[in-house]
């Protein structure tokens, strides 16, 4: 297993975890030098805040963790393809590089509302220096949306 994959697999066990908690299934892991600077699941409905988001909640705990909102030389594991919120936060926080699971389509397809924007064009359109690898371990992070799906009280928004 890579590095990478090790990482990824953490913010898949989170995922879980927070579906175990009642949440969404999305989670989202912050490493910096091969070091896991926060690793957390989407609060939404835990918080009743819309915008706790795991990447948003990961990427709060990562500048805590160093007292800097500057998060260069990071890079993100995210469960699914980051929205155009949680991708705004990740290139105003400057994270280096996105590893995203599931996509966008995916997420539409288990019933959430989600905006038919790509990290890709959002890169394109706002002329962002981060880096995308998407699909990686995508299988593995649908799995989490099946098992969420199965939940006799999921919730979407």
């Amino acid at each position: 297993m890579t590095n990478d994959e090790k990482y990824m697999q953490m913010a898949i066990d989170k995922c879980r975890e927070g579906v175990d908690a009642g949440q969404t299934p999305f989670a989202a892991c912050i490493v910096k030098n091969n070091e896991v600077i926060a690793c957390d699941h989407n609060i939404v409905w835990a918080s009743t805040d819309i915008t706790a988001h795991g990447e948003i909640h990961a990427i709060r705990n990562a500048c805590r963790h160093i007292a800097n909102i500057d998060l260069s030389g990071c890079t993100i594991y995210s469960t699914c393809e980051p929205c155009p919120m949680c991708f705004t936060a990740i290139h105003w926080a400057r994270i280096d590089k996105i590893f995203y699971g599931a996509d966008i389509a995916d997420a539409e397809r288990f019933g959430f509302n989600e905006l038919k924007v790509s990290n890709q064009m959002l890169k394109e359109m706002g002329l962002s220096n981060v880096q995308i690898i998407g699909d990686f371990m995508k299988k593995e992070c649908v799995e989490v949306f099946e098992y969420w799906s199965q939940k006799k009280d999921k919730r979407v928004y």
